[in-house]
């Protein structure tokens, strides 16, 4: 018996083992092993058995780590069809899809005392604090004994000499870190479900219940109209047939919220991962989730791979987002591995969000995807009223452009008078954009990355938003000595000391990068907010989506030109999907919502979409006419190469060597089909970005009908011309983001 392993370094080769006799019943698919490699031992994972012995010699598998497998059979053909479909080496993908705390020894859980009552001898005489002592004790049933010893002001040898009267229990037992300890969770009970809704659930169902293989489920409702009702109860009818559910959210900010009514509705079967746990929480958790305890994990997208046993429904909320493609590789889109993923274990996928992505609307309209709407509210509460705002005429009856238009402060300052709640949003960080000289016009730039540093009020520095570098704001200008400094651009910061200096009396909360960067600082701010505690909240995209207030009843977007005009072919869908998603803020509940959107170009289509009454179809329809035109996604595959070089000239001519031999084959492959322009290469650019972290950027963009047809192209010209060791190649698979 042989083994192929894939051992934990980035070769992107299997090595065969062969297998000794007293390992041969014990050695499954998908285990961690211990094996000689390279005069050294080296762990790996079990990737295929085979019979037929090799032609060549092998050595013998040393040990199983662990008899349970980390990976089943599913979970193994998903990861090598992430490998090939994004070009990513096997060990890099293995690594992607298993938490490293689960690996960790230091992670694993340790034995801690536990303290119950007990039964005291016959005769044993307590003294009047020991018998309190034990009446608390009795009282809460026992604890850890760190715990009691806080909790009861006592001390570890009053415990023990207590244990040692029969009284108390003292007994070592494993801890289970708990990332939901300390916060409150409240049962709930399911709704009653609206016409649409209903019809919703019939159609998941539906799916659920079909012949293999089953289409996803687009579950397009527009904002408010109870998508996470449908999710809650779908998922509890598939736990009633006895398998699992993963629910993938966007972002950490909106972990917590959705934690909370899936663990209200769902109690101790719920699991969480996402990267702020611990490692002790993270092993912990997927532990839970290998063993059965937990049949309900939510997290952000490399939760799609918990290791679920029996998985019956992937829900993916707001499907549209960006955050679900790693940056990295392998440059997985969570979305399509989770509907791949479905697909291996005769699983469902429901993708559900108010602005879908054109890929997964174009989908579900030529019924490769099925699609239950909700186009209306709950209750037949009305989407909120959306007002455009020309920026441009503000600024020409005051000379300058404000952060805060006449209109959305007379709004504001209705909220605050009836006791409602705003949100505003404005996608930028820090205080200002950009610190220029007044005399000169010199900038502060960072000198590693071709962007302007930020200035940062709180701590009174200058920081750059791609590499995290800072310095002092300097005393004068070193290109003329000047001290007239001007700040311009407007950051969350600078918004929220304007916001304070016009309501001096309103309470405020900023969520953005910076004051969320302590372990649970998402769900602390969204609870107070929640809980009445603020007036406005004011943010980033992290407060754009997913997010349900009751008693919010305005929204104002305080600069809605901040993605559109990057250089990157989404741009107007991203635009629109913000905006629309942000504006779905207001207006959840009983009270009426008003949005505002300020503008200096009300007229682009994505903005003015935004505010029309067409919704998201009559968006859609548009632009998808336009990207049919252009050759882009959906209509195509996309995928950007970017090459990384200290020179900028040796980036620069990698760039276009790359460029010329794609060219080539472009050539070759258009004409083998019948000359159509299908498969189009860009010239090598400047990438928009073009420098970061000391290293220059250059790209080439690849289009063509069909994924595979790139990834081949680009493979056979690695081979051809692998990069020299100071050149970096990354290679990018229906790419979302080319700046």
């Amino acid at each position: 018996m042989f083994v192929k392993v894939a051992i934990d370094l980035a070769l992107d080769r299997l090595f065969t083992y062969s297998v000794p006799v007293e390992l041969t019943e014990k050695l499954l698919v998908g285990q961690l092993l211990r094996v000689p490699f390279s005069g050294r031992i080296a762990r790996g994972f079990a990737m295929a058995v085979e019979t037929e012995p090799p032609s060549f010699k092998t050595k013998p598998v040393l040990s199983i780590e662990d008899e349970s497998p980390f990976f089943s059979p599913a979970l193994l053909k998903l990861v090598k069809w992430i490998a090939g479909y994004y070009a990513a080496p096997i060990e890099t993908t293995l690594r992607a899809a298993l938490p490293a705390a689960v690996l960790k020894p230091s992670a694993k859980p340790k034995e801690l005392l536990f303290v119950e009552p007990g039964d005291p001898a016959a005769g044993a005489k307590f003294s009047a604090r020991q018998q309190e002592l034990l009446n608390d004790i009795r009282r809460v049933g026992g604890g850890w004994m760190q715990q009691l010893v806080r909790e009861f002001r006592t001390t570890p040898s009053t415990l023990k000499a207590l244990a040692g009267k029969g009284a108390l229990v003292i007994a070592p037992r494993v801890s289970r870190r708990d990332p939901l300890a300390g916060r409150r969770v409240m049962p709930t009970q399911p709704l009653p479900l609206g016409d649409e809704q209903a019809a919703a659930l019939a159609t998941i169902m539906d799916m659920c219940h079909a012949p293999a293989p089953r289409r996803p489920v687009l579950l397009h409702g527009v904002t408010g109209s109870g998508k996470t009702e449908v999710y809650l109860q779908a998922i509890a009818q598939v736990l009633d047939e006895g398998r699992d559910a993963i629910v993938l959210v966007p972002e950490i900010s909106l972990t917590p919220q959705t934690v909370r009514r899936f663990a209200g509705r769902f109690g101790d079967k719920v699991a969480v991962l996402h990267s702020a746990l611990s490692d002790g929480e993270r092993y912990d958790e997927w532990h839970r989730i290998r063993t059965g305890e937990a049949r309900v994990v939510v997290g952000p997208r490399s939760a799609v791979f918990a290791p679920v046993r029996r998985l019956g429904l992937i829900v993916v909320d707001e499907e549209h987002d960006p955050s679900y493609k790693q940056d990295e590789s392998p440059r997985y889109h969570a979305r399509d591995v989770a509907a791949v993923r479905a697909s291996l274990e005769d699983a469902v996928a429901v993708l559900g969000s108010a602005t879908p992505s054109l890929e997964t609307w174009l989908n579900a309209q030529s019924g490769k995807f099925a699609l239950a709407a909700l186009p209306s509210r709950v209750a037949g509460r009305s989407l909120p009223a959306v007002h455009l705002v020309n920026m441009e005429q503000q600024a020409e009856r005051t000379g300058r452009a404000p952060i805060f238009s006449d209109f959305l402060l007379d709004a504001i300052h209705l909220r605050l008078e009836r006791g409602e709640q705003t949100i505003l949003f404005l996608n930028r960080r820090g205080f200002s954009r950009v610190l220029e000289c007044g005399d000169c016009g010199w900038v502060a730039e960072c000198p590693d990355c071709s962007v302007p540093y930020t200035y940062h009020q709180a701590d009174n520095c200058l920081r750059c938003h791609v590499c995290g570098g800072w310095i002092h704001v300097p005393p004068q200008c070193p290109n003329c000595h000047s001290k007239e400094f001007s700040y311009t651009g407007i950051g969350t910061q600078r918004a929220e000391a304007a916001l304070k200096r016009c309501f001096q009396h309103a309470r405020v909360l900023r969520m953005d990068a910076d004051s969320t960067s302590r372990k649970y600082a998402h769900d602390d701010i969204l609870s107070a907010f929640r809980a009445g505690k603020a007036d406005v909240l004011l943010g980033t995209q992290m407060i754009a989506k997913g997010l349900d207030f009751p008693n919010v009843t305005l929204v104002g977007v305080l600069n809605a030109d901040t993605s559109l005009h990057r250089p990157d072919p989404r741009a107007s869908e991203r635009t629109y999907q913000l905006l629309a998603q942000v504006s779905g803020r207001a207006g959840r509940a009983e009270k009426p919502g008003e949005v505002y959107i300020q503008t200096f170009d009300p007229e682009v289509p994505a903005i003015a979409a935004a505010a029309s009454d067409k919704g998201f179809d009559g968006f859609a329809r548009q632009e998808l006419l336009d990207r049919r035109e252009a050759y882009l996604p959906p209509y195509c595959r996309m995928a950007e190469l970017l090459f990384r070089a200290k020179d900028i000239a040796r980036a620069q001519s990698w760039a276009e060597l790359y460029a010329k031999s794609l060219g080539s084959w472009a050539a070759k492959f258009n004409a083998a089909h019948g000359g159509a322009e299908l498969f189009r290469v860009s010239e090598a650019a400047e990438a928009p970005l073009a420098k970061a972290e000391g290293w220059f950027r250059f790209q080439v963009v690849v289009r063509a009908p069909a994924s595979k047809d790139i990834v081949s192209a680009v493979k056979w010209l690695q081979a051809q011309r692998p990069a020299p060791k100071d050149l970096r190649v990354s290679f990018d698979v229906d790419a979302q983001d080319l700046c």
